[in-house]
């Protein structure tokens, strides 16, 4: 135990030894650190104020450099703005030159052809006033001409006459045709309606030519002068005008059953036709009251084109009535030779064969004619032109 103890002493002794042997050199260590710091302290400051010197020195260096550097880039853009200046300075003074030179060009260009333009407008305006003047005077003329109510009506009556000639059939209409046995007025154009029977008793179409001129003029003269009042005085004239010629073509012209129950006035120019036909109801009314029917040169051929297709239809319906009188007449022949063969072939035992054949071929035309009429011995023989000797020659 007391051996222990010693020991144990012994260790502790040793390890205080050690401790303050370790402190000792820790502290000789910390000391010569400490001496070590202050030395790199030192140092690391003299460094530091050495590289601020370095620093402030190269700064005002750089400094100088700087300002040389702009005071130089300065003057050279000072020297390459005066250079520059001059060069645009010499070739604007060129192209304000070169400018002057071609505007004065085209100016003079321009005004010799606009001279010439001139010049030449100018001649038309001559020309133009020449033919104004030609024109004038043919109004003129043509005024007179229309101022002669007989002219006027001869010229609506060639326009209808041209168009008749152009449109219908030839022998299809009369011209100043009297129509009521009664009186000794004629019509100027009697059109001969497209109708079954005999043509001398179809009924007729009258068409009457009238050219109220004054008051048309008149109404065309208020419109372009702006004057609302004469215009409607004028439209009122040209109604009356209108109403009173409808009523002479019934009274005259429309006489059934020699005419159909209406008839033509024709109105030889489109814009007086306009005219009438803006008027309120006065279309309708001659139309309803005197079965008269008003047109110009636009709707005039028209009705006519319709009359000749009734001339083309009717044309056609007597080629099928000629047409079925003549397949009935030939299926009646046909029975009749059947007959003759027959008896023929009774008399004839050598020709039996041929006659059989052709009874045959007969047979078959009768078949494809079975839908026709049959017609009587004496109208075939009328329409065939046959006659009896022939037949009876034929049946010996």
């Amino acid at each position: 135990m007391h051996h222990l103890r010693l020991l144990a002493e012994q260790a502790l002794a040793g390890a205080r030894a050690e401790a303050e042997t370790t402190r000792a050199t820790v502290r000789a260590a910390e000391s010569e650190n400490i001496r070590r710091l202050t030395e790199f302290r030192g140092g690391f400051d003299l460094a530091t104020e050495q590289l601020r010197t370095m620093l402030s020195r190269e700064q005002g260096e750089l400094r100088l450099a700087l300002a040389e550097n702009r005071r130089l880039a300065a003057t050279a853009t000072s020297e390459q703005f005066e250079t520059t200046r001059t060069m645009l300075e010499i070739k604007l003074a060129n192209i304000q030159k070169s400018v002057n030179e071609q505007l004065h060009e085209a100016v003079e260009k321009q005004m010799r052809t606009s001279f010439e333009r001139v010049i030449d407008q100018f001649a038309a305006v001559q020309k133009a006033m020449g033919d104004v003047q030609a024109v004038t005077a043919q109004i003129g003329d043509i005024k007179r001409l229309f101022g002669n109510v007989k002219t006027r009506g001869g010229w609506g009556e060639a326009q209808v006459r041209a168009m008749l000639d152009d449109v219908l059939p030839p022998g299809t209409y009369r011209a100043n045709w009297k129509i009521r046995p009664d009186t000794d007025d004629m019509v100027e154009f009697a059109v001969i309606m497209p109708m079954r029977g005999d043509k001398e008793h179809r009924p007729l179409l009258p068409i009457d030519a009238k050219f109220p001129v004054e008051d048309y003029e008149r109404l065309l003269a208020a419109s372009d002068a702006g004057d609302t009042e004469g215009e409607r005085a004028a439209s009122r004239s040209l109604d009356r005008r209108i109403r009173d010629e409808a009523k002479k073509i019934h009274t005259k012209y429309i006489y059934p059953p020699v005419t159909v129950e209406f008839a033509i006035l024709y109105l030889p120019t489109d814009s007086l036709y306009a005219e009438v036909a803006r008027i309120p109801g006065l279309i309708d009314d001659i139309g309803r009251d005197f079965k008269v029917l008003a047109m110009g040169p636009s709707l005039f051929p028209a009705l006519l084109k319709t009359v000749h297709l009734g001339f083309v239809t009717l044309a056609l319906e007597q080629n099928v009535d000629l047409i079925r009188g003549l397949l009935g007449a030939t299926r009646t022949e046909m029975q009749r030779m059947d007959t003759v063969l027959d008896r023929l072939s009774k008399n004839a035992g050598t020709m039996s064969k041929t006659i059989d054949d052709a009874r045959r071929r007969t047979r078959t035309v009768s078949r494809k004619l079975r839908d026709m009429e049959v017609l009587d011995a004496d109208a075939a023989d009328k329409l065939l032109e046959l006659n009896g000797a022939e037949d009876g020659e034929d049946e010996t």
